[in-house]
C-alpha cells in the first residue's frame, strides 16, 4: 500500500507545486472516504490539485462553478422527456464523478448547497422518487471564498460537518512559484498524467484504512479532546460525537499514509485542527467566519490535552 501511495503522491506532485501537506490532506480524505473544504483565494492551484488526483487514479473528474442562479438540478441532474420514446430519460449532473471540484460553494444559494451536501452524505441522488447511487470512490473537493468576499452564502454548521477536513492551500513557496513562472510552458501538464492506480485499488485501500487498529488509549485521547472542546470558555458548542468519529477516521488514514496499521497520538494530532476547526462554534459571534481564529482554538485544545504515552 505504501508503494502505491508513494506513486500517487509523485504523480500529483508532477503538476501541483504547492505545500506537500496539501497533497497529504487530499489523500487523507480519499482513504477515509471523506470530503475536503478549501477556503482560498482564486489562482492557488485548487483545480490542478483536485484534477491531478482524479487523473492519477483513473477516475472521472468534474468541475462545477457554483453561481447565485444555480439550481439543484444543475448539480444533481434532471429527467428529460423524450418525444421519440415518450419516456423520461435521466441526464446525470456533474455530481456523478469520482472527484468533483465544487468551486466557490458559498456563491450558490442554500437550496443548491443543500442538494450537493446531501449527495455527499448519502453517496446517492434521489430525483423523481428514484434513487441513483454515485459510483465509489466519490470525493468532493469544495472551495469557498473568504467571508470578507461579497455575495456569499455561508455554509451552516450542519453542512460544514459533512466535510472531513477544512484547510487552506495558501500561496506556494517562493522557490515553487519561481519554478512555475520560469518553466511553466515546459512543465508537465494535467493532460500528460497517466493513472498510477485503478479505482478498484483505491476501494481496497479504503477498506484497509477502515481496518486500521485504534486502541483504547487512543480512543480515550480523542474523547478527552472532544470533552475539552465542550468545556472551553471560548466555545459555545464543542465537538460532537460525529466530530470525534471524523477525527478518528482521519487518524486512521494518516496512519496508513505513514505506513502503519495502527493509530498513534501523532496521527490524531496531525490533522486534528483541519478536522475540527469547522465543527466548533465560538462564544463570540464575531469569530464565526474567521477560520484562523477557529484554527487557533483547535490548536489550543490539542495542546491542553496530554497525549497518551
Amino acid at each position: 500500500m505504501q508503494e502505491a501511495l508513494h506513486s500517487l503522491r509523485e504523480s500529483i506532485a508532477r503538476v501541483y507545486f504547492g505545500d506537500p501537506r496539501a497533497i497529504d490532506k487530499v489523500l487523507c480524505c480519499l482513504l477515509a472516504r471523506g470530503h475536503l473544504l478549501l477556503e482560498d483565494v482564486p489562482g492557488v492551484g485548487k483545480t490542478v490539485l483536485a484534477s491531478a488526483v482524479a487523473r492519477s487514479v483513473g477516475g472521472e473528474f468534474r468541475r462545477i462553478q457554483m453561481t447565485p442562479d444555480m439550481l439543484p438540478s444543475d448539480v444533481l441532474g434532471v429527467s428529460i422527456y423524450e418525444e421519440s420514446t415518450r419516456e423520461f430519460r435521466f441526464r446525470p449532473g456533474p455530481v456523478f464523478a469520482n472527484v468533483l471540484l465544487a468551486d466557490e460553494v458559498n456563491r450558490t444559494p442554500p437550496r443548491t448547497q443543500s442538494a450537493l451536501l446531501e449527495a455527499m452524505n448519502e453517496g446517492a441522488v434521489t430525483i423523481d422518487g428514484v434513487t441513483r447511487r454515485i459510483a465509489p470512490p466519490f470525493m468532493v473537493v469544495a472551495t469557498q471564498n473568504p467571508s470578507s468576499f461579497h455575495g456569499t452564502y455561508p455554509l451552516p454548521e450542519s453542512q460544514l460537518d459533512r466535510f472531513l477536513l477544512r484547510t487552506s492551500l495558501g500561496y506556494p513557496s517562493a522557490e515553487s512559484e519561481i519554478r512555475v513562472i520560469q518553466e511553466r510552458p515546459s512543465l508537465t501538464t494535467l493532460g500528460d498524467l497517466k493513472p498510477t492506480l485503478t479505482l478498484e485499488q483505491i476501494l481496497i485501500m479504503q477498506e484497509t484504512t477502515d481496518k486500521t487498529r485504534l486502541e483504547a488509549p487512543i480512543a480515550a485521547y480523542i474523547q478527552q479532546l472532544a470533552d475539552k472542546s465542550r468545556n472551553t470558555p471560548d466555545l459555545a458548542l464543542g465537538l460532537s460525537t460525529r466530530g470525534a468519529l471524523a477525527v478518528a477516521q482521519a487518524a486512521r488514514a494518516t496512519a496508513r499514509l505513514h505506513d502503519r496499521d495502527y493509530v498513534t497520538p501523532e496521527d490524531v494530532a496531525e490533522h486534528f485542527v483541519a478536522a475540527t476547526s469547522h465543527r466548533i462554534t465560538p462564544s463570540d459571534p464575531a469569530l464565526i467566519d474567521h477560520s484562523a481564529a477557529m484554527e487557533q482554538i483547535s490548536e489550543d485544545i490539542l495542546r491542553a490535552v496530554p497525549a497518551p504515552i
